[in-house]
Order: C-alpha cells, then sequence, then structure tokens
C-alpha cells in the first residue's frame, strides 16, 4: 500500500465516523456558511501581492513534524501581513498534524483567501470546507474518479468556493474539467513523496489558459520562482520551506525580500 492509499484508507473511515456526528443541518448553521467567499483567483492575479499561498503545517508523511510549536494565529495573520496572496491550512490530523480549527482561526484572523488543504473524498467534506470558512477547496487527482472531480467541483461552486485541481502528471492532467478554476503542479508525488521541480516545468505548458498556474511542493528558493514563472506559473504554494523554521513569518518576510531586491541565490 503506498502513503496515499493509506491516507485515503484512514480518510473514508474518518469521514465516515464524521457524518454520523455531524448531521447537514448543523454544518449550515454555521457563522461562516453564509459569508460572502474571496476569490484566490483574483488574490494569485493582483500585482500587489506576492503570487504566494503560504502553508501552515506541523508535518508531513515524508518529513514526520516540521513545526509542533507554530501558533496559527500568529503564523497566517504574519503571512497575510507580509504580502501573501492566499493562505493554505492543512486541516487533516493524522497525517499532518491539522484541524478544523486551524482553518476556523485562520479564517477568523485574515482577510485574504483561505484554502482549505484536505484529502477530500465525499461531499460532506465540501460542505464542511464552506461552513469552516474557506473559499477554496483542492481535489486531488491522483484520488479522486473523474465524475468525483466533476460532483465535487460543482457542488464548490454552488457554495462560492473556487477549486484546485492537484495534478502531477499527464494522465492526471486529462480530469480538468469547467468547474475547475486553478490548476496545481505538485512536483511531490504523493505515492512516494519524492520531489521534482521538472514536473512542473514539463506539465505547465499543457495547461489550457482558461485556467490559473500554481506549483507546489519543493520549492525553497527564489531562483526557482523566477523558473517557474518563466514557465508560465501564476502562483506558487509553498508551506515547509518556511514552517520548518523557528519564525516561519520572517523566513516568509526574508523569502519576498529576496525576491523583490533580484538578490537572488541559486
Amino acid at each position: 500500500m503506498t502513503i496515499l492509499e493509506e491516507i485515503i484508507s484512514e480518510k473514508k473511515k474518518e469521514v465516515a465516523e464524521r457524518k454520523k456526528h455531524t448531521p447537514l443541518r448543523y454544518l449550515e448553521k454555521s457563522m461562516f456558511f453564509s459569508r460572502d467567499t474571496l476569490s484566490l483567483r483574483q488574490s494569485l492575479k493582483d500585482p500587489l501581492k506576492t503570487g504566494i499561498i503560504a502553508e501552515f503545517k506541523r508535518k508531513s508523511p515524508s518529513k514526520g513534524v516540521i513545526n509542533s510549536l507554530a501558533d496559527v494565529r500568529y503564523v497566517t495573520t504574519g503571512y497575510a501581513g507580509e504580502g501573501a496572496s492566499g493562505l493554505s491550512v492543512l486541516t487533516d490530523n493524522k497525517f499532518f498534524g491539522g484541524s478544523i480549527d486551524d482553518l476556523l482561526i485562520a479564517r477568523r484572523f485574515n482577510s485574504i483567501p483561505v484554502l482549505r488543504k484536505e484529502f477530500i473524498i465525499d461531499e460532506f467534506q465540501v460542505i464542511e470546507s464552506k461552513s469552516c470558512g474557506a473559499d477554496a477547496i483542492l481535489l486531488l487527482a491522483a484520488a479522486l474518479e473523474n465524475d468525483e472531480i466533476v460532483r465535487f467541483a460543482r457542488l464548490s461552486h454552488s457554495l462560492g468556493m473556487e477549486v484546485i485541481l492537484e495534478v502531477h502528471s499527464m494522465t492526471e492532467l486529462e480530469l480538468m474539467n469547467e468547474h475547475i478554476d486553478i490548476i496545481g503542479v505538485n512536483n511531490r508525488d504523493l505515492r512516494t513523496f519524492i520531489v521534482d521541480l521538472n514536473v512542473s516545468a514539463k506539465i505547465a505548458e499543457k495547461i489550457p489558459e482558461q485556467f490559473l498556474k500554481i506549483s507546489e511542493s519543493g520549492i525553497s528558493l527564489a531562483s526557482t520562482i523566477n523558473y517557474l514563472r518563466q514557465a508560465g506559473f501564476d502562483g506558487f504554494l509553498i508551506g515547509e520551506h518556511f514552517m520548518k523554521t523557528e519564525d516561519p513569518v520572517s523566513a516568509f518576510s526574508d523569502f519576498i525580500n529576496e525576491i523583490k531586491s533580484g538578490n537572488v541565490k541559486d
């Protein structure tokens, strides 16, 4: 069993349990369910912002604990204050150390778009995402069938949320449809957790113009941002590079200043 298969297997059990104890009508009464969402697409295109979706995560299956002490309010508001175009919040607990509470806190204290980073396998999670204040969700092509992607994306749009389809290969790219807003190319193979930045460069030219393009995972150098921009990417999802430091906000600020100054390290 691959790591991804293990995650999905556990996620099915987790979601089934939550559905037993959390009626949809309860989610629909959330203080965030009726709020107007913010557009991640528009924020990524805003020239006054960085084009970076800054991610909050405590651990990962490949690296173990990354930062167990980070405070979600401090980190996410810091990212926003330094010009992040959006925030990505991991809500998976077993494998990434996240929680729904992290998402709720990030939403409550920030005024930029928030992406719920989760392994979505059920409509329940889409509705749950809206109830917790998400502006966008991520659908993982490697874990879903075509009809599921269409169904979940339609539901997300009906609730006002945008959709990132995450792909890692040309075959997965074929699962894009008109209900997707952003294509995210993950440089990390979630089956093996091997990172290859060339994956983004190879897939970028095959992504139709109507989709915004973001590159995800393995980005740790400002020079990589320039390389990926030349390849046609509009945005970049970065988490571990900041989160592994003692002060993720300072790390984010230093990274942005390096890009702006043009003093880029290779």
